[in-house]
């Protein structure tokens, strides 16, 4: 039934300027603005939605993942641009002093947009 239909997923924020900053500027994405919401145009032709939600909660797991050549030069880069890595431990999780965890899957880093939704990059 859904087989050719062109999907797509989304997430809330409680600021969309913010959030179009951030996902336009700081992150690099193509963003369309649209009926007070967002579509960030990924690579590879994928589209996500951004709405507002005015009592929105942050997602408590990974809604986005951009996977890059290189995790550490990738973190130092938004890190430089004032973008903090969450750290872990004790829960099954162990990140280094970067916010990047290695060795367990994956070479990945977590970090927030401003609304709190948490996005990663990892290995290509």
């Amino acid at each position: 039934m859904f087989k050719d239909t062109k999907a797509f997923s989304g997430f809330s924020v409680n600021d969309i300027p913010r959030a179009k900053q951030f996902y336009g500027e700081t992150l690099g994405l193509s963003v369309a603005e649209q009926n007070g919401m967002l579509m960030l145009h990924l690579a590879g032709g994928g589209t996500v939605l951004v709405y507002p939600k005015g009592n929105h909660e942050p997602a408590t797991f990974t809604i986005l993942n951009f996977p890059v050549p290189d995790v550490e030069e990738t973190v130092d880069r938004l890190t430089e641009a004032g973008v903090p890595f969450e750290h872990y431990e004790g829960i099954g999780l162990q990140t280094d002093e970067k916010g990047i965890m290695r060795g367990e899957g994956p070479t990945i880093a977590w970090f927030k947009d401003p609304a709190g939704n948490i996005l990663s990059v990892l290995d290509q």
